[in-house]
């Protein structure tokens, strides 16, 4: 697996986005993407997966069949008449093909990625019916349903309950633990102080990327964001945004 940008920009239709984006990551490591609402998080990860452009400077990313993404909640229409379990199958036509029917081995797949985001049960609920955690850990079944060696996640805590939240974060533990590297974008520091190995600091360039305690910084903070980011005593900072 290797993911690599040098003096990236990216973008859309030839205009950056993002520039400056200078990046690697190896077999099992988290990196955390942090910045403020259109900073460029979900375009850096788009372009993991060719759905936004390198405009400059270089990028070497998996081929597509080797990652699994998890879009923004909302990608799937949720009155779209599938069951959980017709979801995560859609994570292996990858490997299937459109035109050849899931065999054993397919079905016992998408059985083993429900129980592992803690779903199994709700297998043949309808996807719409299911809360919005719910249905988190289902686009996460069905991203690593192939056993993908990246695994994007585009702000996968958004809109989740602390019961959804814990059963994604023990997941992309096991994932990592077992050699998974993983992009994950979020607003929630004190997530990304807890769960990354590296975090990448995003707000129209890269401001910083290293180890948390090096990047979430009161001063690496405040020039991401533009406004000033507050340390606590109990070692907690708090953001406000101009």
């Amino acid at each position: 697996m290797e993911l690599r940008y040098s003096g990236a920009g990216v973008g859309y239709q030839g205009k950056p986005v993002l520039s400056d984006i200078d990046l690697e990551i190896r077999e099992g490591q988290r990196l955390l993407l942090v910045g403020p609402n259109g900073a460029g998080k979900s375009t850096l990860i788009k372009s993991m997966v060719g759905l936004a452009e390198i405009v400059g400077g270089t990028a070497t990313t998996p081929p597509r069949h080797e990652t699994g993404y998890v879009p923004q909640s909302g990608s799937l229409d949720a009155d779209f008449p599938v069951s959980a379990r017709q979801v995560v199958m859609m994570g292996r036509y990858r490997r299937l093909g459109w035109w050849r029917p899931a065999g054993r081995a397919d079905r016992a797949a998408v059985t083993d990625a429900l129980r592992r985001v803690g779903m199994e049960d709700r297998a043949g609920h309808r996807f719409g019916t299911l809360s919005g955690g719910q249905r988190q850990r289902v686009l996460l079944a069905r991203a690593i349903v192939a056993a993908p060696k990246l695994l994007l996640l585009d702000e996968p805590f958004n809109g989740v309950d602390a019961v959804s939240q814990e059963a994604i974060v023990t997941v992309l533990r096991e994932l990592s633990a077992a050699g998974t590297a993983m992009v994950v974008s979020t607003h929630d520091l004190g997530l990304a102080r807890d769960l990354a190995d590296l975090v990448c600091l995003l707000n129209g360039r890269q401001w910083a990327v290293g180890k948390p305690g090096e990047t979430l910084t009161v001063s690496a903070l405040r020039q991401t964001y533009g406004g000033s980011a507050v340390a606590l005593d109990d070692g907690r900072t708090v953001l406000v945004e101009p």
